[in-house]
């Protein structure tokens, strides 16, 4: 088999496509951020028996005219995924702990367990957040693909088992088809945790299927932005040396991967789960940073279920919504990685000048203002105001998780802007943009 660095090099000599413009462009500036309503849509009346009205739209930050993505999701499955994730992921009343951990009586538990339930591993938890990211996704805008990765070890010298095994594996290629990837994930709970930690054979095998190289099972897709989501509990522990210990040349491995996701035009966001991974996060935030992806420090594994979910595929980081005419801001949207939004904003009957902001993950803004028309009538209102908890509860919870000073500057500058008395005209007006009549 050849050397790593000649296998590096070869997958680099296969890159047929110029580096994306996302990839090449310079950072100094914040990128164009862009805003669409979809609904309601200009003329229409919305009515409703409670003074809320829901605005749906969608937000993009970059370059050119992207609006599809392509998704792998690559799931770490290496030995120490079999430890407590702290939540209870089977929702079974119970959450799983590490009985070598606690204050248990001896021979409550047998001796090689360090879960008290099978299901609330780290594992589960990976798993559980890539079903629920698959439930906020837009099939038609985007393809999904999952790759697994660890390393099979040798028993007796702790180094890999073969130099031509797999560290890495693809369960499903890139589809729409979003019960392949189900079935998939159910297949990589059952088989259960084992290995190594192999960073750069995950990465390299991602490149290969989202830039449609040779090999590659995924067909390729011309156009369309291409993201890599990377859930880990460790650090790169192979090609090289002992499964137990990360060597510098599994590091240099790792971050050569992620030189070939560059120029590839791939962004690599990277999930660093509970202490293991953050003990010494240098591998997983370096190939994030050169890759240009974000990497997510997750102290407690479980809350990956909900961090998945706040994922940014479209390069935006909130979007808040303000009744100009009221003076109230808005923070109850649903924010989906594609960019697609869901917000709820109090209005009065008749005509409400109403704005929408978008932050972009890189510090670019944009204000869009449009015309709403409320009618308050006998419609429903229950299913409203049932979405609108849910949306309040999700995002609390990400605010408690995420690190949030970007957006607190943010929305504190959209109420400043209130404060003044924002209008439709001078240096202000220039700012956002007008929805024009279809």
């Amino acid at each position: 088999m050849a050397s790593l660095g000649g296998a590096l090099a070869a997958l680099a000599g296969l890159i047929l496509a110029p580096p994306s413009a996302r990839a090449e462009a310079p950072t100094l500036e914040p990128a164009e951020v862009r805003l669409e309503i979809t609904a309601p849509r200009p003329g229409e009346v919305v009515r409703n028996r409670v003074t809320m009205a829901a605005v749906r739209g969608r937000a993009f930050s970059g370059s050119g005219e992207r609006v599809d993505f392509d998704v792998m999701v690559v799931i770490d499955i290496s030995h120490s995924t079999r430890y407590p994730s702290g939540i209870d992921v089977d929702g079974d009343g119970e959450v799983g702990m590490n009985p070598k951990q606690e204050l248990v009586l001896p021979g409550a538990y047998p001796e090689d367990m360090v879960c008290s339930d099978a299901e609330d591993t780290i594992l589960a938890a990976e798993v559980l957040a890539a079903r629920q990211l698959l439930g906020i996704l837009d099939s038609e805008r985007t393809r999904v693909g999952i790759i697994s990765f660890s390393g099979e070890v040798d028993p007796e010298s702790g180094e890999r088992l073969s130099a031509q095994q797999r560290d890495a594996v693809v369960r499903v290629p890139l589809t729409r088809d979003f019960a392949r990837i189900e079935a998939a994930l159910v297949e990589i709970l059952e088989q259960g945790p084992g290995g190594a930690t192999n960073f750069a054979a995950a990465i390299q095998l991602s490149v290969v299927e989202l830039a449609g190289l040779s090999g590659a099972r995924s067909e390729p897709r011309r156009g369309s932005r291409k993201v890599v989501a990377f859930l880990t509990d460790g650090v790169p522990t192979f090609p090289f040396g002992k499964a137990s210990e990360s060597d510098p040349e599994d590091v240099e491995a790792a971050i050569a991967a992620a030189r070939l996701a560059r120029k590839a035009g791939i962004e690599v966001n990277g999930f660093a789960l509970g202490q293991g991974a953050l003990g010494a996060p240098l591998a997983l935030s370096e190939l994030c940073r050169i890759s240009r992806g974000r990497f997510t420090p997750v102290r407690n594994p479980g809350d990956i279920v909900a961090l998945l979910q706040g994922i940014s595929f479209a390069g935006i980081e909130d979007v808040i919504v303000t009744n100009l005419d009221s003076g109230e801001i808005s923070y109850d949207v649903e924010l989906a990685p594609d960019g697609s939004f869901l917000a709820f904003i109090p209005v009065r009957e008749g005509s409400n000048r109403v704005e929408v902001a978008a932050l972009g993950d890189d510090g670019g803004e944009q204000r869009l203002r449009f015309e709403l028309e409320f009618e308050k009538s006998g419609l429903t209102a229950r299913e409203l105001e049932i979405e609108l908890e849910r949306v309040k509860r999700r995002n609390r919870y990400l605010m408690r998780l995420i690190e949030k000073e970007r957006i607190e500057a943010f929305r504190e500058r959209q109420r400043r802007r209130v404060r003044v008395g924002v209008d439709g005209s001078g240096a202000d007006g220039a700012e956002g943009s007008e929805q024009g009549a279809e």
